[in-house]
């Protein structure tokens, strides 16, 4: 069977009305490597997050509005854009879920430093305060494109190659400490960080601050998708 990936989905409050939506370039990507994509919207209860996480394969994290610094004990800044507590509490219960399970995650964006805060990390809450800082995007600016290095003896690396990759950019926030059991395998040219995984291996458990579902077309960033998926499949077959 294709392997059931969930996809969390951003929640917005419009005109008193609580609506689901996600941009379909996630689904799409996740389509294009094999796998199944079901949207996935938060609860009311946070702990049926579990008895979601059986039915499913994989675990893909979207981007969307900033985490709430109070995660990890810092005074909100005044260029956060926080989103709904309703949903940051759901996806946290999600990668609670998957982690105590074992199953497969990519984290993409905001999807990214969650996994670090879910670790213990923390985040660079607006990175234009960051002395040498370049364009990456965020609010109102448009994509930002730039050089990502890589750390060539990662997981990231076995999947995509080790070479500098051109990727898009559109965040003001940053994993700054990348939490207990995570590696920092992925940089920008100015310094930020770009790419988090699990350190001890043998798992699918990867976060990166670009979108590589907007680049899908193209190989390196479509492998991205094709390792949660070949890793969706086998976890499937274990299990």
């Amino acid at each position: 069977m294709i392997p059931r990936i969930g996809m969390t989905t951003s929640l917005s409050d419009l005109d008193g009305a609580l609506r689901l939506h996600a941009p379909i370039v996630y689904a799409e990507a996740v389509a294009a490597a094999g796998g199944a994509p079901l949207a996935i919207g938060p609860l009311v209860d946070a702990g049926k997050a579990a008895a979601l996480i059986e039915a499913l394969d994989g675990l893909l994290l979207i981007g969307g509005p900033d985490v709430d610094s109070q995660a990890w004990g810092e005074p909100k800044h005044s260029a956060a854009d926080l989103m709904l507590p309703r949903r940051q509490a759901w996806d946290l219960a999600l990668l609670a879920a998957a982690e105590a399970r074992g199953t497969p995650v990519l984290g993409i964006c905001l999807g990214c430093q969650e996994m670090a805060v879910s670790r213990g990390g923390a985040l660079t809450q607006h990175v234009y305060d960051v002395p040498g800082v370049g364009a990456h995007g965020g609010g109102a600016r448009p994509k930002a494109q730039h050089m990502v290095i890589i750390e060539p003896d990662s997981a990231l690396a076995s999947l995509i190659g080790g070479e500098a990759l051109l990727v898009n950019s559109t965040h003001h926030q940053a994993v700054r400490e990348p939490g207990r059991g995570m590696r920092i395998v992925a940089r920008s040219e100015d310094g930020l960080v770009e790419a988090i995984e699990d350190a001890a291996g043998g798992r699918f458990f990867l976060g990166v601050q670009w979108h590589p579902e907007g680049l899908f077309a193209e190989p390196r960033h479509l492998a991205i998708f094709e390792g949660l998926v070949r890793a969706a499949g086998a976890f499937r077959r274990r299990a």
